[in-house]
């Protein structure tokens, strides 16, 4: 595993981003582990997170592209913070788009802020997870009204490997849906491999009794490849 996801996931669970225990998602699927982005919220950790992103996107899609679009609300962060970092670090002029979930009507009208979309622009969507993939479902629809843009793929911080709105894992879905790239920075099956039995700052987070719940939630719940 490159060393960028091996520091990502300790830097998701030392900010409490990634934890373990007893949950239950918005789907109402019982899970032993969460993800919630929403806990990133100091300058330092969105310019860590900022970098990870930039780090993936670099290595699966490459700069060529011009807009990083955030769905609304948690996307928002996302893609500015990742547009800093692909210029600080890669020398990429890209720029951030969100949708709003009112139309605003004075000033700075529109369903959007940050970059006009273009006829021809090549589009990057950024999310945290995905489970089913509704967002991204409501926001092709938008970004395809908008102009006639050419989404090159998605981008989110953890593949959960779980099956979406069929057999198959949301992103594969969402790949075959639209046609387009999509891709994590880590996978949960990364996760899991690096974190169990391991001691992350004298914790460990998946010891055997954690590892064995997640087993038993991926035989119900796990894609097929």
């Amino acid at each position: 595993m490159d060393q960028y996801k091996k520091e990502f996931i300790e830097f998701m669970v030392d900010s409490e981003v990634l934890t373990f225990g007893d949950f239950t998602t918005k789907s109402g699927r019982k899970t032993p582990f969460f993800i919630n982005a929403g806990n990133y919220r100091s300058g330092r950790q969105l310019s860590l997170l900022g970098d990870y992103y930039a780090k993936a996107i670099k290595e699966n899609f490459g700069t060529d592209f011009q807009i990083l679009f955030g769905p609304a609300y948690k996307g928002i962060p996302l893609s500015v913070t990742t547009s800093v970092s692909l210029s600080k670090s890669y020398g990429a002029d890209v720029a951030y788009c969100s949708n709003r979930k009112e139309q605003k009507d004075h000033g700075d009208v529109g369903g959007f802020l940050g970059a006009k979309l273009q006829d021809g622009d090549k589009i990057i969507i950024i999310e945290d997870v995905t489970t089913a993939g509704t967002s991204i479902y409501e926001t092709m629809p938008l970004l395809k009204s908008a102009a006639n843009v050419n989404v090159l793929g998605l981008i989110i911080s953890v593949d959960r490997m779980e099956k979406g709105r069929g057999a198959q894992s949301a992103l594969k879905e969402l790949a075959d849906a639209f046609n387009i790239e999509t891709c994590a920075i880590v996978t949960m099956e990364e996760v899991v491999g690096y974190l169990h039995n391991r001691a992350i700052d004298g914790r460990v987070y998946i010891d055997d009794e954690i590892k064995s719940s997640i087993d038993a939630y991926y035989e119900i719940y796990g894609a097929k490849a």
